[in-house]
């Protein structure tokens, strides 16, 4: 509800609207970032605080989106965060050039901890596949491995129940992992 009165006067014109809005949801983003970053390698140049803030300037420029409600609102967020840390990783392993790619198997471990560059990126490609074909699992997948958000939080997000989430998620992982060891 409240996302909706600031989406109409950010529609209206209201440049400050999203100025508003922020403050609010600013606590929650954090923590969305914090829960996705706390894992990651001790050289990584984001902090949850830049994070979110790259997210927020990203989010800015959604003036066109008409957001629902407050789970809408939050998955959009979880999807940028989730292009910010690909979009880097896909930089940082372009600076690297070369490699062995490396095995990944997603699970619940990697909510948490540092994944490396190419890691990322396989993810994220398969993510794309498993989008195409089940897109509730894909977003339950964004929410948990890249928004690193827990399994009530997940469903609050999507508006779905915490059993489906719970199936989504290890449907998903299942799906995922069969698909990144064919990549190998």
């Amino acid at each position: 509800m409240i996302l909706q009165c600031f989406y109409k006067k950010h529609t209206a014109g209201d440049e400050h609207a999203l100025d508003e809005l922020i403050p609010l949801v600013y606590n929650e983003m954090y923590k969305m970032a914090y829960g996705r970053l706390v894992g990651e390698r001790p050289d990584h140049t984001y902090s949850a605080t830049a994070l979110v803030h790259e997210a927020y300037l990203k989010l800015v420029d959604f003036n066109r989106i008409d957001w629902q409600n407050r789970s809408h609102f939050f998955a959009i967020a979880s999807q940028v965060m989730r292009n910010i840390l690909v979009d880097y990783a896909v930089k940082q392993n372009a600076q690297k050039r070369g490699g062995d790619n490396q095995r990944v198997t997603l699970g619940e471990e990697h909510i948490k901890r540092e994944m490396n560059l190419e890691e990322i990126i396989s993810v994220d490609h398969a993510l794309k596949k498993l989008a195409e074909i089940d897109e509730r699992q894909a977003k339950v997948v964004e929410c948990r491995f890249f928004g690193g958000l827990t399994i009530e939080e997940t469903a609050n997000t999507l508006g779905i129940s915490e059993p489906t989430v719970s199936r989504d998620w290890k449907m998903a992982r299942a799906w995922l992992n069969r698909e990144l060891g064919a990549e190998r």
